[in-house]
């Protein structure tokens, strides 16, 4: 019986130990996502404030263009955290809440079963012992002392066998729906960056270029933005 207890347990503790650091890892990464593009946004309009905007019209249009496609950006990245948070996090967080009160009902059970064990040996000791009067009667006091808490410790036993794996079985159709919504998020979200990016390139890109020519362009314009004082190295 403890052993098959034990075993369903400890697959329960795993799964509260999993669940806790996916809502931990969840959180991380949603605020990992918005404090990238938040940075973004600040980079961009870093870039359309400086002075090269002023001197170069066509470095403004283009710093313009990326401006606009880091703010849309963000707002698209705080729809797919908002929903994240709704519908991944906050289920998680709900589904993390039910493990205290279960820990409580197995020490309730554990409780239960170290008292059992106490007059279960007491009733041993009696069976021992000579049989005379005196000790019958002792026997037959732990014998019913003994008949409520074993029934007792059965009854938390049963219902915890009978509850642990529907609990840990019950965890695919609760996650389900919300590993779903995340793929969904995602899918939805890095399909409008690529429209938006894709944009960005019609914008800011120069018709005719061979690859060499561009990567010459690339090197040119980085070499420009190493320049800036807000990435320069230390």
């Amino acid at each position: 019986v403890e052993r098959d207890f034990e075993r369903e347990y400890e697959k329960l503790q795993k799964l509260e130990d999993q669940t806790k650091k996916l809502h931990k890892d969840m959180k991380k990464s949603t605020e990992a996502d918005t404090a990238m593009s938040k940075a973004a946004v600040k980079i961009s309009g870093d870039l359309l404030s400086n002075p090269l905007c002023e001197q170069d019209q066509a470095f403004l249009e283009s710093m313009t263009a990326l401006d606009t496609a880091m703010k849309r950006m963000d707002a698209f990245n705080q729809e797919k955290v908002n929903q994240i948070q709704k519908t991944v996090i906050d289920p998680l967080k709900k589904y993390s809440s039910v493990f205290p009160s279960l820990n409580m009902a197995v020490k309730r059970r554990e409780q239960a079963l170290q008292d059992y064990k106490r007059l279960q040996a007491k009733v041993e000791k009696y069976e021992e012992k000579e049989k005379t009067g005196p000790i019958m009667v002792k026997l037959h006091q732990a014998r019913e002392e003994l008949r409520p808490v074993r029934e007792d410790f059965e009854a938390k036993n049963k219902q915890l066998l009978e509850e642990m794996p529907k609990f840990y079985n019950s965890r695919i159709d609760y996650f389900q729906p919300s590993f779903e919504a995340l793929i969904r998020a995602q899918v939805v979200y890095f399909t409008e960056m690529h429209k938006i990016f894709s944009e960005l390139t019609d914008q800011i890109d120069q018709g005719g270029l061979t690859d060499e020519e561009r990567e010459q362009q690339n090197e040119i314009k980085l070499n420009e933005l190493r320049a800036l004082s807000i990435v320069a190295d230390d």
